[in-house]
Formats: C-alpha cells, sequence, structure tokens
C-alpha cells in the first residue's frame, strides 16, 4: 500500500508545488548526472540526424512522382512527419528512462522504496529521471513543423490551435506507455511489448490516409496513432472539426485515469519483496 502521509501531512494547500519542487530536484539531479558524458549529445544528434533524413527521404518517395496522400500536400505531410519527430523526441527524454524501468524496480524488488515514499508512486516512477539524449529529435520535430508552417503561410493562430491537441498526443501516449509498464507486476519481462508499441507508432509518420481503410481504423479505434500526429497536425492546419477535437481531448483524460485505475488494480497483485 502507498503511503498517503505527504497529504495527510500537508494537506491539499501547496500539494502541487511541493511536487514540482520534488521534479526540479529530480530533473536537476538527472541532467548534471547525463551532462558527464557529453559525447552521448554528440552520438545522439548524429542518430537523430539520420533518422531524420530516412523519414524525409521516406516521405519523398511517395510525393517524387506527383503522387500525393488524398487532401495532403507534401508540406502537410512535413507537419504530421514534425509531430512525430517531436512525440519520439518526448518518449526518448520523458518515457523511455522512466517507465521501462518499472520491470527494474519489480525484479529487484526496489519497488518497495517507491511505494513507502509520501508521493504517488505513479508520479515517482513517471518522472524521477530525464534524458537530454531526446532533445535532438524535440528540436529537428520543431524546426520541420516551423518550416512546413512558413511554407504554408500558418499563423500565431494555428500554432495556438494544435499546442492542445499536442499536449493531448503526449498525455495518450505516455498513458499506454505506462500501463504496458504496469503488467510488470504480471510479466516480469515487457521489453518486447514496448518495442511492439513503439514499432506500432511508426505508423505516425505519415497522414492515416496514406494506409488502407483496415489499417486506419486500427489505427484509429484499436492504437490512437491518429490521435498522436495526425490529427494534432489536423488542428494545426485547421482542418480538424470540433467533434476529433473533443475525442482527442477525451481520449487523453481517459487514458490518463485508466492508467492511474490500472495501477492501482495491478499493486494489488503486487508481491512485497520483505513479504
Amino acid at each position: 500500500m502507498e503511503l498517503d502521509a505527504w497529504n495527510l501531512t500537508h494537506g491539499n494547500d501547496g500539494i502541487m508545488q511541493r511536487y514540482l519542487r520534488v521534479l526540479r530536484q529530480f530533473w536537476g539531479a538527472a541532467i548534471t548526472a547525463e551532462l558527464e558524458y557529453r559525447l552521448n549529445f554528440a552520438i545522439a544528434f548524429l542518430t537523430s540526424l539520420v533518422g531524420l533524413v530516412g523519414s524525409l527521404f521516406g516521405l519523398f518517395l511517395f510525393y517524387r512522382t506527383d503522387y500525393t496522400f488524398q487532401n495532403w500536400s507534401w508540406e502537410e505531410s512535413l507537419i504530421v512527419l514534425g509531430m512525430f519527430t517531436l512525440l519520439q523526441g518526448f518518449a526518448t527524454s520523458f518515457l523511455a528512462p522512466n517507465l521501462n524501468r518499472i520491470v527494474d524496480h519489480v525484479q529487484e524488488g526496489t519497488l518497495d522504496f517507491v511505494l513507502l515514499k509520501p508521493i504517488s508512486s505513479q508520479f515517482w516512477l513517471s518522472t524521477r529521471t530525464i534524458s537530454p539524449w531526446g532533445l535532438p529529435d524535440a528540436g529537428f520535430g520543431i524546426l520541420i513543423i516551423g518550416y512546413a508552417g512558413r511554407q504554408l503561410h500558418l499563423t500565431i493562430q494555428n500554432y495556438a490551435s494544435g499546442l492542445l491537441p499536442i499536449l493531448c498526443g503526449f498525455m495518450s501516449l505516455y498513458s499506454l506507455w505506462f500501463t504496458l509498464g504496469a503488467t510488470s507486476i504480471w510479466f516480469v519481462k515487457i521489453y518486447n511489448v514496448t518495442e511492439v508499441l513503439r514499432g506500432l507508432l511508426e505508423a505516425g509518420r505519415f497522414p492515416t490516409i496514406a494506409y488502407p481503410a483496415g489499417y486506419r481504423i486500427f489505427f484509429t479505434f484499436v492504437i490512437p496513432v491518429a490521435f498522436l500526429t495526425t490529427v494534432p497536425a489536423q488542428a494545426l492546419l485547421n482542418q480538424l472539426n470540433s467533434q476529433w477535437f473533443l475525442a482527442a481531448f477525451g481520449l487523453a483524460i481517459a487514458l490518463l485515469w485508466l492508467s492511474q485505475k490500472f495501477w492501482q488494480f495491478a499493486l494489488r497483485f503486487y508481491t512485497s519483496a520483505s513479504s
């Protein structure tokens, strides 16, 4: 059982500020440790650059003979690719270094110490560290979106309208990843499962219209890849109707709520290493 001492001791007032202070301590220590290996940043930059060139080349192959995805120009497809690259940077910096370690905590019994801390265990497991090696991907994603937006003459209002769907995409991806991580309570080795998820998310490089109808249904209603890249891109391009906007927001909230409930459910089956 998790301790609720934090709330009992301090009450509800100021809880957010205390969690933010903990977050600053977590990330400050993590970045200081990571910057001791600065060569890794150069390697991450080159890796991201090579990956980006490959993605651009793959997209170029579709458009080199004047073929276009239905209702998607080259620049608009670049927006989707930029969203995917930005999302990839987010996953590398925040999700992979934290959520992939849940299985280690279960195997080594260190989850006991996490559960005894006077803060939410989900918060601790999700934010304990940060990796700057995802920053090149995030930067390249922003550059691609900015370049394509300039070609399409997008305005500040366009970028503002795409901000919330982008945040919803981040939240949805986090919730899916954390839920898979929580299954390590029963299935200790889940690395292959998270790799399958990352493989499926590769479909987000292109607008969902690029895929056959059956795949579009799968990537929208089963694995919501469309809500991670295509829907935010449509919002930024002012092509998203209110129903899809509400669907993206509702999905993010629902997945986050389900991840919390699933984690609480999974902890009922956790056998403490000290018991």
